[in-house]
C-alpha cells in the first residue's frame, strides 16, 4: 500500500516536472509553438510517465520473484549424527534454509525440549529421551569437538557436521 502510493506521488512529481518543461520548452522557441503542441508534449510526457510506472511496476515483481529463487536455491547441507544410550549411531543428512541448528532440527522432528534462559535445552534427541534421574544430557558436539554453544545460538554452514550423544554425568 506504502509503496503504490509512493509511486503515484513520483509520478505526479514527474509529470508536474515534465508539464513545466514542456512550457519552459514552448517559450524558448520564440512563441512559434501553438497551445495544441504544448498540449501533444504534455501527453506525450503523460504516456511516458505512465510507461516508467509500469516498469518500476513489473520490476518489483521480477525482484520478488528472483529473491524467493534465490530463496529456494539457498538451501544448505549438514549433517547431524547421534550417538544413543546403548552405543548405537544414526546419521541424517539435513537440506535446510534454517539459520540456525535449531530450526534445522525441529523441523525434521529430530529434537524437542525445554525453553530456558539460554534457549532450548535438548531433553530428547532422535526419539531418545535423557534421564534426569541417571544424570543424563546430549552433548552437542560438532566435528568432533565440544560446542559451547546451544542450538539457538549455533548458526549453520553448508557441509557442518553435528553430533549429539547421549552421556551420562554432570
Amino acid at each position: 500500500m506504502k509503496h503504490t502510493s509512493f509511486f503515484r506521488r513520483g509520478a505526479g512529481l514527474v509529470l508536474a516536472l515534465a508539464l513545466v518543461l514542456s512550457t519552459l520548452a514552448g517559450c524558448s522557441n520564440a512563441g512559434n509553438s501553438s497551445s495544441s503542441e504544448s498540449s501533444g508534449s504534455a501527453s506525450s510526457t503523460v504516456s511516458q510517465v505512465q510507461e516508467s510506472s509500469s516498469d518500476i511496476s513489473s520490476a518489483s515483481e521480477v525482484s520478488g520473484t528472483v529473491s524467493e529463487t534465490s530463496q529456494v536455491e539457498s538451501a544448505i547441507e549438514i549433517t547431524l549424527k547421534v550417538v544413543h544410550g546403548d552405543g548405537s549411531e544414526k546419521e541424517f543428512p539435513i537440506s535446510t534454509s534454517a539459520a540456525n541448528l535449531r530450526e534445522a532440527l525441529e523441523a525434521e522432528g529430530l529434537i524437542e525440549g525445554e525453553e530456558s534462559s539460554y534457549g532450548l535445552f535438548v531433553k530428547n534427541v532422535d526419539g531418545e529421551t535423557a534421564d534426569d534421574s541417571k544424570e543424563q544430557w546430549w552433548c552437542l558436539t560438532k566435528g568432533g569437538e565440544m560446542w559451547n554453544y546451544g542450538v539457538d545460538d549455533t548458526e549453520i554452514s553448508d557441509g557442518d557436521t553435528f553430533e549429539f550423544t547421549l552421556t551420562e554425568g554432570y
